[in-house]
């Protein structure tokens, strides 16, 4: 069974209150204690005064007849006060003295004793009078009983506690309405939580009129929800890009199969259909391996098998690695600056490639492409960094296309030309590359040059980062061709693909 917060604030509030009670009524008691008892000595002594005068001067045995007169009415008969005189001389006696076990001593001669023949405490003080006349010397006690104060202590503790019960309860039923008034707004937060559903999950909480307490819930809620709607369109987003890159090619393999089955083929014919499916399969696969690396990359896996080298000494392999494709682009590359970092040698060449093929698909021939690899000075977080940037000439690139170049699929012509060698990756892998090694991505447009770049981490002042177990996957696997910098990863399809190109477009 769920439990309720108003009725468990109630009931907080209900122990609290009757605690309170409990203490301020223990307090009263224990004042109320002291007081009566105070008024009983107050009164004792009054009466004590009263019977020494009176007993002082009966002298003789005459006047001794009045003393036990006037001690007689003085003792009232429900026996709450006791008057008791004992001498050697029998003649000058009144009364019993009261005796029993001591329970208490207090101050200025006062005894407390519970009697022997039962009943309540009594409350005695006790005077030696000096001999006055023919009177001997006498012994005079007097004594209050502690009924009336037990009585009165006793109803006014029931009252007390029957108060308390009561006043407990009265805390319990106000809390419960006040505490369920209170949380209105959370029941209404809830109702309207409860509301939302894809088809209007652009709908926020109302955070206008909200309680402190929940005012930084809601807000908190609805910056989770925007960014579920930001997950979600992207997913949407993602899955219709999906669907269009993998449509293309399956079509022209369902095409050309078709086209192949309509008559009888000569083997070449059909050796060269297999050839132009297997082409489209290859382009399929890549698509499917950038996306599962991308998947990893996006749940926050970290880069592995970091080694300490030469950044300048890897991007000559790369580019080394791209001479065809720049001697075909009749384009030059030239590398700038040197560092050392710890990286995955693979991703970092795979980074870098991308960024070299996309500038060498965007310039004119003739042309020269720069690399730069610039250690950075300290920043704030005491970081040191390497910034790695590709510059290449070329027609100045909208900012509002600038802001995008980085996302997945992202293509800024409408007619999608030329894209069955480029599927919108490239640039998306780089930022997941930079990511993966704790840094970031970028890219300007200005005075007839284009820049692209990533950086690395290389560790706080104190030390780089250290040798991680492991490695991910090559940047480069066989079946394309060619030798890979660094390594290959063969046909394995958890593999990251060959480098990818995204669109640079002015």
């Amino acid at each position: 069974m769920k439990h309720s917060i108003s009725r468990r604030l109630a009931a907080m509030f209900a122990f609290v209150a009757l605690s309170v009670f409990a203490l301020v009524g223990a307090a009263l008691y224990l004042v109320l204690r002291v007081q009566l008892e105070r008024h009983l000595r107050e009164s004792l002594d009054d009466r004590a005064q009263i019977a020494h005068i009176i007993v002082y001067h009966g002298g003789t045995p005459e006047k001794w007849q009045i003393v036990r007169e006037k001690l007689s009415d003085m003792t009232p008969r429900d026996g709450t006060t006791t008057y008791a005189v004992t001498s050697d001389d029998p003649r000058y006696t009144f009364g019993t003295p009261v005796s029993g076990m001591f329970v208490k001593r207090l101050s200025n001669g006062y005894v407390r004793l519970r009697p022997d023949n039962g009943g309540d405490d009594m409350l005695t003080t006790r005077e030696i009078l000096p001999p006055y006349g023919t009177r001997p010397a006498v012994a005079l006690q007097v004594a209050a009983s502690y009924a009336p104060n037990e009585q009165t202590l006793r109803a006014f503790g029931l009252s007390l506690a029957a108060l308390s019960g009561l006043g407990a309860l009265g805390v319990l039923l106000l809390s419960f309405s006040v505490t369920r008034l209170g949380l209105s707004p959370l029941r209404r937060l809830t109702r309207e939580a409860s509301e939302i559903r894809p088809d209007n999950r652009s709908q926020r909480l109302v955070t206008r009129s909200l309680p402190v307490e929940l005012d930084d819930l809601a807000h908190s809620f609805n910056g989770a929800l925007a960014r579920l709607d930001g997950a979600y369109e992207r997913l949407e987003s993602f899955n219709a890009d999906v669907a269009h890159e993998l449509r293309t090619p399956v079509t022209i393999l369902i095409g050309q199969t078709e086209v192949a089955l309509t008559r009888e083929r000569p083997v070449e014919e059909l050796r060269t259909l297999l050839q132009s499916n297997l082409e489209e399969l290859g382009r399929m696969r890549t698509i499917i391996n950038d996306m599962l690396f991308l998947s990893r990359a996006d749940q926050g896996e970290r880069a592995t098998g970091l080694t300490a080298v030469s950044l300048a000494s890897e991007a000559a392999h790369t580019l080394e690695f791209l001479e065809i494709p720049l001697e075909e682009a009749q384009v030059t590359a030239r590398l700038h600056g040197s560092a050392f970092a710890a990286v995955n040698k693979a991703l970092f060449g795979r980074a870098l490639a991308n960024l070299v093929m996309n500038a060498i698909e965007h310039c004119a021939a003739g042309a020269s492409i720069d690399v730069h690899i610039t250690p950075k000075a300290l920043g704030p977080d005491d970081m040191r960094w390497v910034h790695i940037e590709v510059v290449n000439p070329g027609a100045q690139i909208p900012p509002d296309v600038l802001a995008h170049l980085f996302d997945r699929f992202y293509r800024a012509e409408a007619s999608r030309t030329n894209s069955r060698e480029n599927h919108g990756l490239g640039l998306a892998i780089v930022k997941a590359i930079a990511e993966m090694h704790g840094g970031a991505v970028w890219a300007r447009s200005a005075h007839g040059f284009n820049t692209f770049g990533f950086s690395l981490s290389t560790g706080r002042e104190s030390g780089t980062p250290a040798n991680t177990a492991g490695s991910l996957p090559a940047a480069y696997p066989g079946e394309r061709g060619g030798s890979a910098p660094t390594g290959s990863q063969g046909d394995d399809a958890s593999a990251p693909s060959p480098p990818t190109l995204a669109r640079q477009t002015p």
